[in-house]
């Protein structure tokens, strides 16, 4: 095992910038309302459990159903696209009467675990050694853990006029992230 702090550092910065769990808080407290619960710890463990399973094997399971990553990312920005107009508009487009927690969808995937992580994910993999990418998803999954279980505080801390305009700034930050998502990898469908 080659552990490289330069590249766990590097590494768990991008994967932070991608994820942006901060700058969830809004949508996460949104479906905490809506929901009334999100399981904490099984929401990290999933987005761990996807993360690392697709720095080894997503390449190779998009290419079988064929998928290439452009078309991937780009299926990624639509959904961020709308959890976007959902913050921005005070909207909800996402419905799913069955669902009892939003532990699974749309938290584990795709906010923290969606097609920018993983389009991330591959090319960090081409860059940097396998075990560093995966202390770096550890690091940024304590984190996200840390942000799901005091989302109440923060909820409370911030109230209900700092959250409405924290949500619709962190919304036209997220729409901003899926245009961006869209833009880089659109060019790739054609090419």
């Amino acid at each position: 095992m080659n552990f490289d702090f330069r590249e766990i550092a590097t590494a768990t910065m991008v994967l932070f910038a991608v994820i942006d769990i901060v700058g969830s808080i809004p949508v996460i407290i949104g479906l905490r309302a809506k929901f009334g619960h999100i399981q904490s710890g099984k929401a990290s463990l999933v987005s761990a459990g996807i993360m690392i399973a697709f720095l080894f094997v997503g390449e190779e399971i998009l290419k079988l159903i064929g998928i290439d990553a452009n078309s991937f990312a780009v299926a990624g920005s639509f959904v961020l696209f709308f959890l976007a107009l959902e913050m921005i508009l005070g909207i909800r487009l996402y419905k799913d009467d069955k669902a009892t927690s939003a532990s699974i969808v749309p938290i584990a995937f795709p906010l923290v675990a969606g097609a920018g992580t993983m389009t991330t994910l591959l090319s960090l993999r081409a860059e940097f050694q396998s075990v560093n990418i995966i202390v770096a998803i550890l690091l940024n999954i304590i984190l996200v853990y840390l942000v799901l279980k005091s989302s109440g505080k923060i909820e409370k801390m911030l109230g209900e006029n700092g959250l409405s305009i924290i949500r619709k700034v962190f919304g036209i930050v997220l729409l901003a992230i899926a245009v961006k998502l869209f833009a880089a990898n659109v060019k790739g469908l054609f090419a």
